[in-house]
């Protein structure tokens, strides 16, 4: 398997932030959107941004800027189906998607994913974290999955795009039916996937730096 293409999920519309993308709030003396670059692109070997509207907006970023190709913003599945055609174009087999609030996520997040899917005949992997006991009684597994942050086989991009055309928005319920699985991360003492959703978490992210 080819290392994996990088997909940055940036095509939200931030209602509890008001509007607006997320991406380029100013976090520091970065955007959220550099910083995350900054962990990805060492990880695999292209990146794209999965954004709807003007892309001209990301121009300084460097990086192909991809649109969802379903309508009225069906959630992070579509961005993921905008970066699996993405990757087909590039010959690549398997894309790495990442959040675009999400600055604190893991340096190793593409090798733990890659070592999770071994033995897998579509790589198809969650990162995942330790729930607490009401997670525990709510969740198969007892962990919480963040799934935007995942690894994707590209051969299942036309199976999603008929999941999502029939009305598909829970994003475990298709991985389940593949048979996805979870990349286990520690977060004993801080949540590596912390994300900015509205102004208090930007104050929140301030104070981890």
């Amino acid at each position: 398997m080819n290392q994996p293409l990088g997909v940055i999920l940036a095509g939200g519309q931030a209602t509890r932030m008001g509007g607006g993308d997320k991406g380029l709030l100013t976090l520091g003396s970065q955007t959220l959107l550099a910083r995350v670059l900054e962990r990805l692109e060492p990880q695999v070997a292209s990146v794209a941004i999965n954004a709807n509207g003007d892309p001209v907006r990301f121009a300084d970023y460097g990086h192909p800027v991809v649109a969802d190709s379903l309508q009225d913003f069906p959630g992070p599945l579509a961005g993921v189906l905008a970066g699996m055609d993405w990757a087909a174009s590039q010959d690549a087999d398997t894309i790495v998607t990442v959040a675009a609030d999400t600055p604190f996520f893991p340096c190793d997040l593409v090798p733990r994913l890659l070592l999770a899917s071994e033995g897998q005949a579509h790589p198809l992997v969650l990162a995942a974290t330790k729930g607490d006991a009401e997670t525990k009684s709510k969740s198969r597994s007892g962990l919480i999955r963040h799934p935007t942050f995942g690894l994707w086989p590209v051969a299942l991009r036309d199976d999603l795009r008929t999941a999502l055309g029939e009305g598909l928005k829970k994003v475990v319920l298709w991985t389940e039916k593949h048979g996805g699985r979870e990349a286990l991360f520690p977060s004993e003492g801080f949540d590596p996937f912390f994300n900015v959703n509205t102004p208090d978490d930007l104050v929140q992210a301030e104070e981890l730096l």
